[in-house]
């Protein structure tokens, strides 16, 4: 199979080539830092780290290099600083920190490079001077714009005309602008804002030259894909695309962009502005990291995905029913005595593995990609329910490593279902499930059932299976 991946430059899924095999390249628009951040912004972390293991595993680990990055100066963040009248330094390090924590929470890979803006100055003043060189650049009143009129391909990547571009932009109406839609570069700190020496005066740079200027030091311009949310094809990425094209000289940039759709609250975008906002952090408290992935992907990329409890309820049922399948083989496997020799697959479960690769290969679609998941698990588990000892091992590993490549099922399916108790209330439930079962053996229903109400209490689901019964802590009410 071919992995074909949506561009927005051209609106159409194409074959995935990348310039050089041994050198692929992805960029991943990162967090501004000051701030714990939403659900929302987690979704293209989630994204794009499935594209990266699904890239790691197309051309190996080793050859494949993502760089996702920092924005650690910005208006917020200064205020942020003031308001709580510390450095600008204690606010970017602690929340990306807690940016850091989230994402490895959320089960997302650490990415090649992790550049930020601060260590990144002199190559954004080193572009903005090549920008100036090449005559795509203006100094004006202490700020150096680019000249939005020498890049003729201007609007090329988010299709939109000049005029609702300039209407669109939201940028500032300057008298020493030569055209409405030329954007800054680099501008003069106001007081008490950090600021860094340039050719161009004191000051601090523009938002998007920021990104060129990471991408070129940290990967290399042109790149084989650049990925965001949706909402970042206009300005940013325009910007981006334009002014790199005018200090490199080298038109493709990206070869691909990659965007995802927005995550919804309320039938609206999930935004601090408008308040309808979840906070990852808190989130992470309250459910596991691996349904919320689950959930993050639950809708094709590329579509706006609705979050809400049921969305996560179903993610959280969904992943249930996998790692019973896993716990379920496992302890069938337990009471065979020794492990099987050699995995014996069936072809049907072969058949839903490679579903899996496949569906992930046509431009991440990971509800087909599920759906073939689903479709092993009950290959596996009609082993289970056969004994046939060496297809319910071969099938299980074929699941472990399915799941793994999209980033689940990695974890003890015992953890799953009884995570955060503790060994003296493992110990007392497994007690009362000895004493249930020995109660179900002697057909005396009304004393199971009674032990099955103080499981009950204890908010301890029972669940009982093909190789025996299991339990699981309850969700909180």
């Amino acid at each position: 199979m071919t992995l074909k991946l949506y561009d927005t430059m051209t609106r159409e899924k194409r074959a995935f080539v990348p310039r050089d095999p041994e050198r692929v390249t992805m960029y991943v628009c990162g967090p501004t830092v000051y701030n714990y951040a939403h659900i929302g912004n987690f979704r293209p972390v989630v994204v794009f780290d499935l594209l990266y293991r699904v890239l790691r595993h197309a051309f190996g680990p080793e050859r494949v290099l993502y760089a996702a990055n920092v924005t650690d100066v910005d208006d917020k963040i200064n205020r942020k600083a003031a308001d709580e009248g510390v450095p600008i330094a204690t606010i970017t390090e602690r929340y990306l920190a807690a940016y850091n924590a989230d994402a490895a929470a959320l089960l997302a890979l650490p990415p090649t490079f992790q550049p930020k803006v601060t260590e990144t100055m002199d190559a954004i003043v080193a572009m903005i001077a090549q920008l100036l060189q090449n005559g795509a650049a203006y100094a004006a009143e202490g700020h150096v714009l680019f000249d939005t009129q020498a890049y003729p391909d201007y609007g090329k990547l988010s299709g939109r005309p000049m005029d609702e571009m300039i209407a669109g932009a939201r940028v500032d109406v300057a008298p020493y602008k030569r055209h409405p839609a030329d954007f800054v570069l680099w501008k003069p700190s106001k007081e008490n804002e950090p600021e860094w020496e340039s050719p161009f005066g004191p000051g601090r740079p523009g938002w998007h030259i920021e990104c060129t200027a990471m991408i070129d030091q940290a990967l290399g311009l042109p790149i084989d894909i650049h990925g965001g949310g949706i909402d970042l094809v206009f300005p940013h990425h325009e910007n981006e695309r334009a002014q790199g094209v005018c200090a490199t000289h080298d038109h493709t940039y990206s070869a691909f962009w990659l965007h995802n759709g927005f995550l919804n609250m309320a039938e609206e975008k999930m935004s601090k502005s408008v308040g309808n906002v979840a906070l990852a952090h808190d989130l992470l408290k309250e459910y596991p990291g691996e349904a919320l992935r689950w959930a993050l992907l639950a809708g094709q990329y590329r579509q706006p995905l609705e979050w809400n409890g049921e969305l996560i309820d179903q993610a959280r049922n969904a992943l249930d029913r996998l790692y019973r399948v896993l716990d379920d083989t496992a302890r069938f496997l337990s009471g065979t005595g020794e492990p099987p020799a050699g995995g014996r697959e069936t072809d049907a479960m072969r058949a839903a593995y490679d579903a899996v690769f496949a569906a992930l290969e046509d431009d991440l679609n990971t509800p087909g990609a599920f759906a073939a998941l689903f479709q092993l698990a009950d290959q596996v588990r009609a082993a289970v329910m056969a004994k046939n000892g060496a297809q319910a091992s071969a099938g299980r590993d074929l699941l472990v490593q399915a799941g793994g490549l999209m980033g689940f099922l990695q974890g003890d399916a015992q953890a799953w279902f009884q995570g955060g108790a503790d060994e003296a209330f493992k110990a007392k439930v497994e007690e009362l499930l000895q004493a249930r079962q020995a109660a179900r053996a002697a057909k005396d229903w009304p004393q199971a059932d009674l032990i099955r109400g103080e499981l009950a209490a204890l908010n301890v689901e029972v669940m009982d299976g093909p190789a025996g019964a299991t339990w699981r802590i309850k969700d909180p009410s």
